[in-house]
């Protein structure tokens, strides 16, 4: 028979390898970002979006005066003035990173939405590896318990 803290580490190493393996499969390709933030007045705030070819991208600014300057690979960087509100819609031409730069020059907040594809960020694959691997830790350290000791300990 198993000792119960060997199959306690089984079974928490076992759900800790499933997470880190599903993660894996989520971060894996293209996913879809959301995101609404707020740029107070005076301030400027500047988002960096990896994207491959084909990539669509949407956002939504809405304030009392603001200045834009998108860079998006394969295009040419644009900076425009706007009032009261801008929808700015784009599609990536090649692979690359899309840099905006947002500023506040009026005298109420802005909301700013976004919605875009980001392209897979290497990070995550080094962190979904680690804790499938402290998964296996949990694991090997439970088999410990299996083992039986040698009189005298």
């Amino acid at each position: 028979m198993i000792p119960w803290r060997t199959l306690i580490g089984l079974v928490a190493g076992s759900v800790i390898i499933a997470l880190g393996a599903t993660g894996l499969v989520i971060h894996f390709g293209v996913s879809e970002v959301s995101e609404n933030n707020a740029v107070y007045v005076g301030d400027t705030v500047f988002y960096t979006i990896p994207a491959p070819a084909g990539a669509k991208q949407q956002m939504s600014i809405t304030g009392d005066a603001f200045e834009i300057l998108l860079e998006s690979p394969g295009d040419e960087p644009t900076e425009s003035s706007y009032r009261d509100e801008a929808r700015l819609d784009w599609t990536h031409k090649e692979d690359g990173e899309t840099r905006i730069k947002i500023q506040n020059m009026g005298n109420t907040d802005l909301d700013v939405s976004i919605m875009a594809m980001r392209s897979y960020d290497p990070i995550w694959f080094t962190y979904d590896l680690m804790v499938m691997i402290s998964g296996m830790v949990i694991i090997g350290f439970s088999m410990g318990f299996v083992l039986r000791r040698p009189k005298g300990f």
